[in-house]
């Protein structure tokens, strides 16, 4: 008799759950539509800005595709991509970072693959705060890492700090092998202050501890004139990962990349990049290489989340999300959804998510994704689509909210 094939011990992994939602906002809309309604989806699900690739970047790609052979690179990416790269830095941070210390990777998403693999052995300590970006625990736990939480709360700004650091240190007695923190973060919006992220550099530098900074959302503060800072400002042999997803608008180029500068990181890094990717897609790094000439257009994109972010600062209340923290950076809301999970009988976020998608066709993301512990009474909120789209789902809301049976009477301002 033939054996069922079974998968492998390490892909046993959690979903990542923001797909899944992906998954049943589009066949809610597929029955929408099959129904003759006029109603769609409204995505606040997903982190994906509504906008796509900047003009540039697009007639740069046209160009290539008819004129270029598009054959791969080396794994190390094409060498204009990653000076302009490494000329960002001196324009941004003021840091020198050399070309030869700019990797090109395949989005960020291969880029934590390759640096996590190169960094650390199975059993490594690695600490990742949550609530945090799912995929850090999922990709670890997948190399057999072991997960070190770090429980971030609102009062420190969801982000680490050295006491919560030394604290899981005296908890196992056994030393961090590697952080990952990411400014502004994921699903918080928050920033660490260039005082905080010095504190959380000069304790990893302190404690031997490899530090891996998530910068994917830079150049999306929510507070006009506010400076985020660089890890590399303070730790030079940081290990930075970026993207052009994100602020660049380009996320299904699949085009990202990381500044290591130890050479025997490199080094693993290259092998691994040879072996897993070869390279990152030709066509996304020439285009790419334009994208460092888009700065009004894009700003202008961050103009509008800071007013989509007003409108739901204004609105969710008075539809009872109330408890939740004006983010700093980023493009979401971390809202906590406790009352209304009395008033709907459910027992958690993920139901909760469901049964507003059901009930209104909104979309948005379970806290459980990116807090396994606490996310059950969490929802995330993304305001990387157009004005309209969030003016239209408040409404929404505010609607379906007055239906609901008034356990509680929504605050007219939002949660200190």
């Amino acid at each position: 008799q033939k054996r069922a094939m079974q998968a492998s011990k390490r892909s046993h992994i959690p979903s990542f759950i923001v797909m899944d939602v992906v998954r049943d906002a589009t066949e809610k809309e597929r029955k929408l539509i099959e129904e003759g309604s006029d109603l769609r989806v409204i995505h606040l699900e997903v982190g994906q800005p509504s906008t796509g690739a900047p003009a540039l970047v697009r007639e740069a790609a046209t160009r290539y595709l008819q004129e270029d052979l598009l054959a791969y690179t080396e794994s190390f990416g094409i060498a204009p991509l990653r000076t302009r790269i490494a000329e960002h830095y001196s324009k941004e941070y003021s840091v020198g970072v050399k070309q030869e210390d700019v990797i090109i990777t395949t989005g960020s998403s291969g880029g934590f693959v390759v640096a996590f693999t190169a960094l650390f052995d199975a059993g490594s300590r690695v600490a990742v705060a949550t609530p945090g970006y799912p995929c850090y625990r999922n990709v670890l736990q997948a190399l057999g890492c072991e997960v070190v939480k770090i429980p971030v709360t609102e009062e420190s700004n969801w982000q680490p700090t050295p006491a919560m650091l030394q604290a899981a240190i005296d908890a196992d007695g056994r030393p961090l092998d590697g952080l990952i923190v990411a400014s502004p973060s994921n699903p918080t919006g928050t920033v660490l202050s260039p005082e905080g992220m010095k504190e959380i550099c000069d304790f990893c530098t302190a404690n031997k501890i490899r530090f891996i900074s998530d910068e994917i959302y830079h150049g999306l503060s929510m507070r006009e004139g506010a400076r985020i800072a660089s890890a590399l400002e303070y730790k030079s042999d940081t290990v930075v990962i970026n993207s052009f997803s994100k602020y660049f608008c380009m996320t299904g180029w699949r085009v990202g990349w990381i500044v290591c500068s130890d050479p025997a990181i490199k080094s693993a890094l290259e092998v691994l990049l040879q072996n897993l990717f070869i390279s990152a897609p030709t066509l996304s790094q020439l285009g790419a290489a334009a994208a460092f000439d888009c700065a009004e257009e894009l700003d202008g994109h961050v103009a509008r989340y800071r007013r989509n972010l007003k409108v739901l600062v204004d609105g969710l209340p008075q539809a009872g999300f109330d408890r939740v923290r004006p983010p700093d950076g980023a493009f979401y809301l971390y809202c906590d959804v406790t009352n209304f999970l009395r008033r709907t009988g459910t027992q958690d976020s993920l139901a909760l998510c469901r049964r507003i998608l059901d009930d209104t066709a909104v979309a948005l993301t379970s806290g459980l994704d990116f807090d396994p512990d606490r996310g059950h009474k969490y929802v995330r909120f993304s305001y990387s689509g157009s004005t309209a789209a969030m003016e239209d789902a408040v409404g929404r809301l505010q609607r379906w909210s007055a239906a609901l049976p008034p356990e509680a009477h929504p605050s007219a301002a939002l949660h200190p």
